[in-house]
């Protein structure tokens, strides 16, 4: 991906295993596929991390003068939101709608801007049973007692993401547990369409009552949603396979091009190191975090972490991170009316910014840059030197904002994170000019005591005498 100045964004690819330029189907514009959450209990702090990482990334494209069509899922029909809402006597469409909504509390909370498209799978099933139907009559599929499977001997290069021969690769459905096993031609083989059992949700087929594989709703919703080649599909290190060899299986079998260029994030960890999941027990909510510190301070621990490096999320890095986030905050007020919006910004500094992110999104790197420029200026504004030290600092504003880490410039460190958490997603809606929204949470920052001002550079709290 060249850019104007001529500067490179280069990637990580999970197919060739290399570091390698983000090449764009359409110049200037970006099409990126995100892997979504399965609707079936709260967000922990995975997938915080994924949500985090690639708003990252979108900002950062963006910022970078690039026009960018971000696609997300939703899994709203899925083998644990099944048996969730069998364990409660419910129905598993009231399971999937009020988790979305927790995930979305979560999202915005975070800070993420929402993608620009959001397809649920339910709303894709006709399409998915036309693909099966295709992968039929082209023979790399078959019928079974309880289902439709496809025959990965039938993609030459089965196991590309996972950088395996199909004879070395060992069946499995992640943590999806694998209907049927003993109907399959290969142990590798995975459903593209499972038959209903009594009570469950179903929808028609030529092959009987079913649903569709979790394998085979990105396939369908990110090729309708973006076009063949689209340019990059991302996701948690634990999707790259089965799920998206899986999905990368079934275009190969229909002689379609998919993904130009494959991303995967690493785990959040616990203490002993073991990756964060539900399934293992050992996650932590994600809103008891956003709940209890500033959001903010998440985005800023993932920001020093590479995304391709595991990270642990405890009392003591968040703390660290939320001392980093009171420094930036710091330069912000002592700057606020220094007129540093309309400084010249050094432009040195964004430079080598941008090198380190376009160094396979080398977050470390930029953050030590920005961290640094940050010294610079408090060391220039102590020596009286306030034109330097305002172009140092508006620099750091403007990298900040590349990553979405918006710096507060308020009254001070008093004021509590939901608040302005709250402040935040108020400044979102305005610009989406959604005036009901800003006018509620405006309601509820003033209930918390305190005030905001609007002005031309932003809104701003004061606590109410």
């Amino acid at each position: 991906m060249k850019r104007q100045d001529g500067s490179v964004l280069r990637l990580h690819d999970t197919a060739s295993g290399t570091v390698r330029e983000l090449a764009l189907r359409e110049p200037g514009k970006v099409t990126v596929y995100v892997c979504g959450p399965t609707v079936y209990g709260p967000p922990h702090l995975g997938h915080g991390r994924s949500v985090l990482v690639y708003d990252i990334l979108r900002r950062y494209l963006e910022w970078s003068g690039l026009e960018v069509l971000f696609v997300s899922n939703i899994t709203d029909i899925d083998d644990k939101i099944i048996q969730r809402a069998e364990r409660e006597g419910r129905d598993p469409e009231d399971i999937a709608e009020r988790c979305e909504a927790v995930w979305w509390r979560a999202v915005d909370a975070l800070g993420v801007r929402r993608p620009d498209l959001d397809p649920h799978a339910t709303d894709y099933v006709e399409r998915m049973v036309e693909l099966v139907g295709e992968l039929l009559e082209r023979g790399a599929a078959y019928v079974t007692d309880d289902g439709v499977y496809l025959s990965v001997e039938a993609v030459p290069d089965y196991g590309l993401l996972n950088r395996q021969a199909l004879e070395d690769l060992r069946t499995g459905g992640g943590e999806r547990e694998l209907v049927g096993a003993e109907a399959k031609r290969h142990p590798a083989d995975f459903a593209l369409w499972k038959l209903a059992k009594p009570g469950e949700p179903s929808w028609p087929s030529p092959w009987g009552p079913g649903r569709p594989g979790w394998h085979t709703e990105c396939v369908v919703m990110s090729l309708d949603l973006l076009g063949e080649g689209f340019d990059l599909h991302a996701g948690g290190e634990d999707l790259r396979f089965p799920h998206h060899e899986n999905e990368r299986a079934q275009a190969v079998a229909l002689d379609k091009r998919f993904a130009n260029h494959w991303m995967h994030h690493a785990f959040v960890v616990d203490t002993s190191g073991e990756k964060m999941s539900k399934s293992l027990g050992n996650f932590t909510n994600l809103l008891d975090l956003i709940e209890s510190v500033d959001p903010r301070a998440y985005r800023l621990l993932l920001l020093q972490a590479h995304y391709r490096s595991p990270v642990r999320v405890d009392a003591e890095t968040i703390e660290a991170a939320q001392r980093s986030l009171r420094g930036l905050d710091a330069l912000a007020r002592r700057v606020g009316d220094l007129g540093v919006e309309e400084a010249v910004r050094d432009e040195d500094v964004l430079q080598r910014f941008a090198e380190r992110m376009d160094d396979d999104l080398d977050t470390p790197g930029a953050m030590a840059v920005v961290f640094d420029a940050v010294r610079r200026a408090n060391t220039a504004l102590d020596a009286g030197d306030e034109a330097g030290g305002r172009a140092l600092a508006a620099a750091v504003l403007a990298a900040c904002r590349a990553v979405g880490l918006e710096l507060h410039g308020g009254d001070g460190d008093d004021v509590p994170p939901h608040v302005q958490a709250a402040l935040d997603q108020r400044n979102r809606a305005r610009a989406d000019r959604d005036w009901a929204l800003a006018d509620r949470l405006r309601a509820e920052i003033e209930a918390a005591g305190w005030e905001v001002e609007d002005t031309p550079k932003g809104s701003r709290l004061r606590r109410r005498s």
